[in-house]
């Protein structure tokens, strides 16, 4: 009886053990991902695999008749296929749509490697190796009736464009290395002749090398997304001069400062409709386990420090990262939603001006590019972040679904969002090429 009650336990500890050891060796996550959604307080402990996760859903785009899922009462169709690496949009006065065909620019600095070497492939077969197109394309779609006839090149030969703005007759684009701008009014169907506005933090490495703009309410104001040139400063903080922030640009003079910071790689930028204030979506850092840490959806302030490289989520320790000061981890700022570990979260619009009923009234709709080292896969999907009185206030709602198909092979990846002038969602594929127009219906 002795050696049972002995033995028991021992082999309940050992299970234990073997099932803690091949969680970590697997890279597998304990939590389903809706875990590290929300306004969470608390993340688990790191566990980092043993061996980098890479868990990456091989592109083979769309088949004839297949298209995204909505949920009842939502309907979606092609808006425009046939495209090339779609990545952003921007809707324009006239109805006319304006798409950033763009992927990432030449990186010769990047560290070479072993490593280095199998996530380019890996990362290739998920539709990262497309060369860059390097094009702004317009979409018009004269007759109303939801797709566009008509598509003309807008700009070409932009280094990695992003992310656009309208100020006036002033187009505002964000190449992987500078802000420029084109004399444009909506009607146009080419421009030419950019002005440099400022240089940005790019190459030789450029690792997160997305840019995107929006512009303040008066127009003087442009505030411009730059990621980290690594994931926790792996290449020298010198190397991260100028990046992982929010920066401030004086839209006339080009004058800038550094509006908010320790921000890894944020993208999505919006001012939320009722308090005004400028939101962003953000890529948090990777090889702490498929778990943690959360990307995440967060109002952003003036000067505010949101922990990266050395803290995450509101002053957690990235014990991994040396020269921190512990007297800024008071100082980080918490991330107001999370939105999944490794998701992705890019895309970024305000519910403002949707006509996609009461349920969509009031909130924010992401766009989830997909996980590459989560095991099981995360994100691949736009989701819908209910608000109330200027604040997140609810779980998130699925709204378009089945990138991945149920070999999760990835028919599509949604990147930009944007409401159109009628009222509709419209959502970048950039691995289905497609943009998809989600209604009601």
């Amino acid at each position: 009886m002795l050696k049972k009650r002995i033995v028991f336990p021992l082999i309940l500890l050992l299970l234990g053990v073997a099932a803690v050891v091949f969680v970590r060796s697997s890279g597998r996550a304990a939590l389903p991902v809706e875990a590290m959604m929300g306004p969470i307080r608390q993340l688990p402990e790191p566990n980092p695999p043993l061996i980098t996760t890479l868990n990456v859903a091989p592109a083979i785009g769309w088949k004839a008749g297949e298209r995204p899922t909505v949920p009842q009462g939502l309907k979606v169709n092609a808006f425009a296929a046939g495209l090339n690496h779609p990545r952003w949009l921007l809707p324009l006065p006239n109805g006319d749509v304006l798409v950033a065909e763009s992927n990432a620019p030449p990186k010769p600095g990047e560290k070479k490697g072993l490593f280095a070497w199998v996530q380019s492939l890996v990362m290739k077969r998920a539709g990262a190796g497309v060369k860059s197109p390097n094009l702004i394309v317009l979409l018009r779609d004269a007759n109303g009736d939801g797709v566009a006839e008509a598509r003309t090149v807008l700009a070409q030969g932009l280094v990695s464009p992003y992310g656009m703005a309208l100020v006036g007759d002033q187009l505002y684009v964000a190449e992987a290395d500078k802000l420029v701008r084109f004399a444009f009014r909506p009607g146009q169907t080419t421009v030419a002749n950019p002005v440099k506005v400022t240089d940005l933090p790019g190459g030789p490495i450029n690792h997160h090398w997305t840019k995107n703009v929006i512009a303040s309410a008066d127009g003087s104001k442009l505030y411009v997304t730059v990621g980290s040139n690594s994931n926790i400063g792996d290449n020298g903080m010198a190397a991260e001069e100028g990046r992982a922030a929010i920066w401030e640009v004086d839209a006339k003079t080009g004058g800038h400062r550094i509006y908010a910071y320790g921000l890894r790689n944020p993208n999505g930028l919006a001012f939320e409709p009722t308090s005004k204030m400028l939101w962003t979506v953000v890529n948090e850092r990777d090889g702490l386990g498929s778990d943690i840490v959360p990307d995440y959806l967060t109002s952003v302030d003036f000067g505010g420090f949101y922990g990266w490289p050395w803290y995450y989520w509101g002053g957690y320790i990235d014990k991994r990262v040396d020269g921190r000061d512990d007297m800024q981890q008071q100082y980080v700022e918490r991330p107001d939603y999370a939105l999944g570990a490794h998701t992705a979260s890019l895309g970024l619009a305000f519910a403002s001006g949707a006509k996609l009923g009461p349920r969509f009234a009031e909130g924010a709709f992401v766009g989830q590019h997909g996980s590459w080292n989560r095991k099981p896969k995360a994100g691949y999907k736009v989701i819908f972040v209910p608000f109330a009185k200027g604040r997140p206030a609810g779980k998130p709602v699925d709204v378009l679904t089945g990138f991945l198909n149920k070999d999760e092979k990835a028919r599509g990846r949604p990147v930009g969002v944007a409401i159109d002038r009628a009222g509709a969602l419209l959502v970048a594929d950039d691995v289905g090429n497609a943009v998809w127009r989600v209604t009601a219906g």
